[in-house]
Order: structure tokens, then sequence, then C-alpha cells
């Protein structure tokens, strides 16, 4: 009897033990790995003008990821890109305390060996919406606030943030003519486009951050909850593309959501 108790009691152990190491296992990677990690997705689209775009979200520079970033413009200057766009949320945090200045980050920034063309997140508004926008174009970085610009024949429109603005699509549209992609932080506005416009680009969500096998995203921060945590989104007027984006949120943590930047491919048929 005793000798079935100590067999018990060291099976327990073991399991225990076990319990112990995958669980020290994916606290290592949720935190201090996956974080660190980026990919490059490609996705296609249809005649817009340009060969190659580079699409990217959500930074959430902290003070001392200024590395981070230097291999973010790194991967992006690798792609050889036409243009970069952007979905904002350079800022880390609310109050700016934990983040990279946003005058640091800029000089990473015009780096870019290619124009950038960038909306402005939540974190950006928390924090200071006119002087992220001023200093990025002190540096060369366009900042759309229900605005548009040209590059080449293609027309890239940004509508201010659905939580820290007052995105106005009909605004940011004016004057436009297809090609034409709207950028938006928030994909929440996705439903609200009424014209027709060849790509919707969004960030925020971050591909949920962390995601369980078999499941999908833990939760989302979108009103339309996991539908939104990434990809390609076609059930509207218009196809929306979301990116896991570069940074986290909240919590320092990723699992099976990789950072990425896209890459996006001019093709024929699409």
């Amino acid at each position: 009897m005793l000798a079935q108790n100590y067999g018990k009691m060291f099976i327990m152990n073991k399991f225990l033990i076990f319990l112990i190491v995958i669980f020290t296992i994916l606290f290592i990677w949720g935190f201090f790995i996956e974080p660190n990690l980026l990919v490059v997705t490609k996705i296609k689209a249809k005649n817009l003008g340009v060969n190659k775009i580079v699409f990217v979200s959500d930074f959430h520079i902290s003070k001392f990821e200024r590395y981070r970033l230097r291999k973010i413009v790194r991967l992006i200057n690798k792609q050889n890109p036409d243009v970069v766009l952007s979905g904002g949320d350079f800022i880390k945090g609310h109050d700016g305390k934990q983040t990279l200045s946003i005058e640091k980050q800029a000089e990473e920034l015009k780096n870019i060996k290619a124009p950038v063309i960038t909306v402005l997140g939540n974190h950006d508004g928390w924090y200071d919406k006119y002087r992220v926008k001023k200093v990025l174009e002190e540096n060369g970085i366009i900042v759309l606030l229900n605005s548009n610009t040209k590059f080449k024949n293609l027309y890239i429109a940004g509508v201010d943030d659905f939580q820290t603005g007052i995105p106005d699509i009909s605004q940011a549209l004016e004057n436009t003519s297809r090609p034409r992609i709207l950028l938006t932080h928030n994909p929440d506005i996705y439903y609200d486009v009424k014209e027709t416009v060849d790509l919707v680009l969004a960030g925020h969500v971050h591909g949920g951050q962390v995601k369980i096998p078999f499941w999908g995203a833990v939760t989302v921060p979108s009103i339309y909850g996991t539908k939104f945590a990434e990809g390609f989104i076609t059930d509207g007027k218009n196809k929306m593309f979301i990116t896991k984006g570069l940074g986290t949120s909240i919590l320092p943590v990723r699992f099976l959501s990789v950072p990425e930047i896209v890459v996006i491919e001019n093709v024929e048929n699409f």
C-alpha cells in the first residue's frame, strides 16, 4: 500500500514538473520570443498602379525598443517597395511614459527608402495626435487625417481614428478616383465605406495578439469580434485586409500571432 502511494506521488510529481516546464516554455515564447519575431506576409491586389506596396501598423515602440524599430525599417527596405503605407499607432501606452519618443522614432523611420504615408491610431490620439502628426511630417512622412494624396496613378486616402477622432470617409475620398486605397487604423469602419475603393487596409486588432490552437483569438478589440481579427474581409462592398501588426498592447505578449509586415503585390487577376 505504501509503495502504491509513493508510486502515485511520483507520477503526480512528474506530471506537475511537466506542467511547470510547459508553462515556462510557453511564457518565455509568448513574452520574450514571439513579440520579437517579424515575418513578411504577401498578398495580391489588382490594378493599383504600383508594383509593390508595404503595409505596416501598430508599431507600439517602447523606450527600450529602438532596436526593434530599426529591424522593422531594415525589413521594409529589403522588400524594395514603391511606397510604404501605415495604419499608425507608433506610441506605446496611453500617456507617453512607456514609449520611445516620436522624435526618436521619426529619426529611424526617415531611413525608409520609399515614400511613407500613414494614418494615426488610438494610442497616437490618446498621447498627442497633433504632436505625432507634426513630427512625422517634419521628417517627410505624409499623415492623412480625413484627407488623401496621390502616388503615381494611385490615390491613397486616410481617415481619422475611430476611437479618438471623427473618421469622415467622404471627406477622405473627396476628389479621388480609382485606383484608390483607403487607410484606416481601426477596421470597424468597413461597412460604412459606401464608395468603391480598390482596397481597404486596417490594423489595430493585432490578430487578437493571443490565439488558442484550434480555437482562434481569445479576444479582439472590434465591435465585430474575432471576425475582424486578421486577414481579408470580403462580405461588404469592398475588400479589406487587416494586418496583425508589429507590436503589443496592454500585455507585452503574442502567441500564434507573429508580428508582420505586409507586402502587397500588383497582379492582373485578384
